[in-house]
């Protein structure tokens, strides 16, 4: 056995899957996809098999890492682009708990059950389904929560619980998002009108753009240089 080849070997390819991973981004770290997943994976596998065969030139090991390196920055770059893409590559979030009420269809569709519910609530600190309004699992699998508030109980120990509702994205990337805007009963001209307001006048101006239960837009615009 070659011990030195083998700890050259390992140590200049832990060096270019270091390098390789801080340049995919802290994404990486933080919220495993399925494409993040396989990327990974694959990865090790070229690693593993590098480090292992002695015979193989290093050469085979660090460019298939470099292919999927730039792969990933390609994907990342049209994805920042292209919301459609976003959502085929990274799925959408799903309300697995809605107004207080569970929804059994987004758990069915998501093969989430209780047990899996219940396990991250309590990972939350929650051990009663009653006090949580919404339930959202993210596309790494995640779960999202927003508690219920208990503004004050009456003498018959009733509770009055405050609909706070979630932040609805009404523009992403400067792409108006019609089908948000319908289920707040609002229209393209309303939100321009509210643009102007903060002395927006085109749509593309804006980054994001979202509206809160009390009725008030988050706006940040786009740099001049975007």
């Amino acid at each position: 056995m070659d011990i030195w080849g083998i700890t050259i070997r390992t140590t200049l390819i832990y060096i270019v899957v270091v390098i390789v991973m801080r340049i995919m981004g802290k994404r990486e770290i933080g919220k495993l996809s399925v494409i993040d997943l396989v990327v990974s994976i694959m990865i090790a596998e070229i690693a593993v098999i590098v480090i292992e065969d002695t015979d193989r030139p290093m050469l085979e090991g660090i460019l298939p890492m470099i292919i999927l390196l730039m792969i990933q920055i390609l994907t990342a770059f049209i994805s920042l682009k292209s919301e459609k893409l976003r959502q085929w590559l990274d799925g959408t979030p799903s309300m697995i708990i809605k107004n207080g009420r569970l929804n059994r269809k987004a758990m069915k569709n998501q093969r989430y059950n209780l047990d899996d519910l219940l396990l991250q609530l309590r990972h939350k600190n929650i051990t009663d389904m009653r006090d949580v309004e919404f339930a959202i699992l993210e596309t790494n699998g995640n779960l999202s929560v927003i508690k219920k508030e208990n503004l004050n109980s009456n003498k018959d120990h009733t509770v009055n619980i405050r609909y706070e509702g979630l932040p609805v994205p009404l523009i992403m990337d400067g792409k108006v998002q019609d089908d948000h805007l319908e289920k707040i009963n609002k229209t393209r001209f309303w939100l321009k009108n509210k643009l102007q307001e903060q002395g927006v006048f085109d749509f593309k101006e804006v980054f994001f753009c979202s509206i809160n239960h009390r009725n008030e837009l988050f706006v940040d615009r786009k740099e001049k240089d975007e």
